[in-house]
This record gives structure tokens, C-alpha cells and sequence, in this order.
């Protein structure tokens, strides 16, 4: 039985978690008794609070789904970047595989949670609670393998939230990747949906000898969603894991990643942008761990944030004794659109090795005056100005992916949430 007076938020979720069978599940639900899930008083969700979650119980969606509303949020996407309609796709659907909108990859194979669950050794439930929560609740989810040696070419992971008016509920897809040496593999996750609902993916990421990934995710969630998702990612020696957030749609997002790397000159990039504005809060949050000497690591996230948006971002490198020679690079940047708008940046270095190269570093600003004046004395109207000066901030980190479609498509949500901004 959960204790109401720990749980806090956990009590949303009482109905659904008790009666659980299953090892794993028993003892994720075990971990979530005697921890809760969290609030600010845990260090992890300091400047992130679970209230866009709302009082009401969260059952499990519906078998069924409105077919047509998820059509069109399927094209909707393809739409707005073409190249993408030509990709094999896996789409799910409030958290179930939806095979009708899907078409399966022939390089790749590809298995569902649903028909043979495998929760993965690299999450951990017993340390996160939203992934013991995920271990829980999963019910459906992709599990993809890319054998040694294969180019993979690019896949679309398309995740689909229909919130229906009245109704309060949660999916939990736990999705698993898995290349073996010397694999490739360009993985577009795009989250994206219509009205609320409270979405927790978890995906367990396992990259082999000289295998490379990389790993692009759009949070355009629906408008009153919640979107927490959370990447385990082991990369093995030579290995690339090269990933690519973007945070635009959704009452509250956080996007989480814990990356290891466990052996000899493998390498991570775990890279960003959050566009917010409204009420929007986003939250990205890494862990990267250096295992092993010769390894290296970068990240860059900026945001841009308007109205009384607050945009969180948490990065720590943690380097163990053994990892000598590790060079690490850590920045965030924000833009503040609004004097209501607010960033919460904590950078961090841990570092137990004598022999690195490490730095870490944070920058808020506004838009430049002198800037916004040159434009607008040539004629350019001030919110064509204001956006030439927001994507030109954004340019930089958005050239970061490498995937011309997926950046594209980055490209095009973020003009289309600019667009968006000025006519509110």
C-alpha cells in the first residue's frame, strides 16, 4: 500500500501500481514506496516541480484511439519536413505500437516491448524514480538492433499523446537501442501530441566497439502535456553517442540523460535547444561519466525563453580516478526575451582524475540593442529583426546535427513556434 503522507505525487498513480506482478515491477514499485516521487526538496528536481501533473488520478489511456486526430498529428509532422515521409517509421500511439500509421525498417530489427518486455541493464530504477515509475507502468514500447557492421540509415520513433477532454491519464513507453560493433544508426525521436496527458518514456541505449549513434529528439508535446523522458546511454570503446534535444511544445518537458562511458576513447555529445514562452517550463538534465581514460565529451544547450517561461539546465561530468586523459566540455546559454522569463543554470565538474582537461561554462543575455537597431533601421519589421537575432543565436548549436532532416525539421518547429510568439 503506497503511504499517502510520502508519496506526494505518487498518489496519482496509487490505483494503477497496486496488484503489480512481475520481479522488476515489484521491486521498481518497492523503490517507489520508500522514495516517493520527487519534489523540490531532491536536488535532481530542485527548480522542477511535478505540479503540471495535476490532482487527478492518472489511469492508463484507452485501447482505442481517435484515428483520424492521430493522422493528423502524423502528418503534421512529415509535412513539415518532407524528407522525413520517405523514412521507415515506428509510430505509437498513447503509448501502444500503432502498426497502421507504422512503416517497419527492413536494415534494422525491430521487436515490441509489448510482446516480449526486456527492461534493460543500463536504467536504474532504483536511483531514478520516474524510471521506476516506468518500469511499473510499461506496457509497450520499441526495441531496436542494428547487427555488427550494418549502417542502419535514419529510423523515425514517433510518440503520439491524445489527451481527451475529461479524461486524465499517463503512458510509459520503454523503448531499448542496441548497436553492435562498428553498427550506425540515426535515430529521430520526435514526442509530439493534442491536449494533456502525462507522457514518461524511458529508452536504454547500449553503443558497441566503433559503433555510432545518433539521437535526436523533439519534445512537441500537446499543450497542456507533461513530457518526462529519461536516456540511459553506454557507450563502449571507439563508440559515438551523438544526441540532440529539442524542447518547444508542452506545459512542462524534461529531457534527461546519463551517459557512460566505460571504455577507452569513446565519445558523447549530448547537446540542446529549448524555445519557450507562456507558462512553458523545460528542464534539461545530464549526468556523463567518464569510466575510462582517452574519452571525451561535449555538450551545448541554449535557450531561448520568452514570457514567464523558466527553462532549468543541469550538467555534470563526473570523472572517475581511472579516467585520465579525459577531456570534457560543458555550456549553456540563454536569451531572455522578457524580464518575466527566468534560467536556472547549475553546471558541475566532479572530477577524481590528476590528468584532464575539463571546463564548464554558463552566459544570460538579452537581445542586443545595437542589433535589433541596425536591422530595424534597414527596413526590417522588429519581429522579423527579433527572430533573424533568435535563429542566429540558435544557428550554432542547431548545426550540431548532423542529420540534414532532422535538422530541418528542428529548424522548422523552431520558426514555427517564432511565428507562434508574434502572433500571441
Amino acid at each position: 500500500m503506497i503511504s499517502p503522507d510520502r508519496s506526494g505525487p505518487l498518489n496519482l498513480f496509487t490505483s494503477r501500481l497496486e496488484g503489480i506482478t512481475g520481479a522488476e515491477r515489484q521491486q521498481a514499485v518497492a523503490a517507489l514506496q520508500r522514495a516517493g516521487l520527487p519534489t523540490r526538496r531532491v536536488e535532481a528536481w530542485k527548480y522542477t516541480a511535478l505540479r503540471a501533473l495535476g490532482q487527478t488520478s492518472l489511469s492508463a489511456p484507452a485501447a482505442l484511439y481517435d484515428a483520424k486526430a492521430a493522422r493528423a498529428v502524423l502528418d503534421d509532422v512529415l509535412s513539415a519536413q518532407d524528407s522525413l515521409a520517405s523514412l521507415p517509421r515506428l509510430v505509437f500511439v498513447n503509448g501502444r505500437h500503432a502498426p497502421e500509421l507504422s512503416v517497419l525498417p527492413k536494415a534494422v530489427t525491430v521487436t515490441f516491448f509489448a510482446d516480449t518486455p526486456r527492461f534493460g541493464t543500463t536504467a536504474a530504477p532504483d536511483r531514478d524514480p520516474l524510471v521506476a515509475l516506468n518500469t511499473a507502468l510499461a506496457e509497450d514500447g520499441a526495441q531496436i538492433q542494428v547487427e555488427a557492421g550494418v549502417d542502419g540509415g535514419a529510423l523515425v520513433l514517433l510518440s503520439i499523446g491524445l489527451g481527451v477532454q475529461g479524461s486524465a491519464f499517463s503512458f510509459h513507453p520503454r523503448h531499448a537501442v542496441t548497436l553492435a560493433s562498428d553498427a550506425r544508426l540515426e535515430l529521430i525521436c520526435v514526442q509530439a501530441g493534442q491536449g494533456a496527458y502525462f507522457h514518461n518514456p524511458v529508452t536504454d541505449i547500449s553503443v558497441g566497439s566503433g559503433a555510432a549513434l545518433e539521437h535526436v529528439t523533439l519534445q512537441l508535446e500537446g499543450a497542456e502535456a507533461a513530457g518526462l523522458g529519461t536516456v540511459y546511454a553506454d557507450v563502449a570503446s571507439e563508440g559515438v553517442y551523438d544526441s540532440f534535444a529539442l524542447g518547444v511544445d508542452g506545459l512542462l518537458l524534461r529531457h534527461e540523460v546519463h551517459a557512460r562511458l566505460g571504455a577507452s576513447r569513446a565519445a558523447v555529445h549530448v547537446n540542446g535547444v529549448q524555445r519557450l514562452g507562456g507558462s512553458q517550463v523545460g528542464d534539461m538534465t545530464s549526468v556523463i561519466t567518464h569510466a575510462a581514460p582517452d574519452c571525451i565529451s561535449r555538450q551545448t544547450v541554449r535557450n531561448v525563453l520568452d514570457g514567464h517561461a523558466r527553462g532549468v539546465f543541469q550538467g555534470k561530468v563526473l570523472v572517475e580516478q581511472i579516467a585520465q586523459k579525459t577531456d570534457g566540455y560543458q555550456m549553456n546559454q540563454a536569451l531572455l526575451l522578457s524580464p518575466d522569463a527566468e534560467i536556472d543554470a547549475k553546471p558541475e565538474l566532479e572530477i577524481y582524475a590528476d590528468d584532464v582537461r575539463c571546463s564548464h561554462g554558463a552566459t544570460v543575455g538579452a537581445l542586443d540593442d545595437e542589433q535589433l537597431f541596425y536591422l530595424r533601421s534597414r527596413g526590417v519589421p522588429e519581429a522579423q529583426a527579433r527572430q533573424i537575432l533568435i535563429e542566429a543565436f540558435l544557428d550554432e548549436t542547431l548545426g550540431l546535427i548532423s542529420h540534414a532532416g532532422a535538422q530541418a525539421l528542428c529548424r522548422a518547429m523552431l520558426t514555427r513556434k517564432g511565428a507562434a510568439g508574434e502572433s500571441a
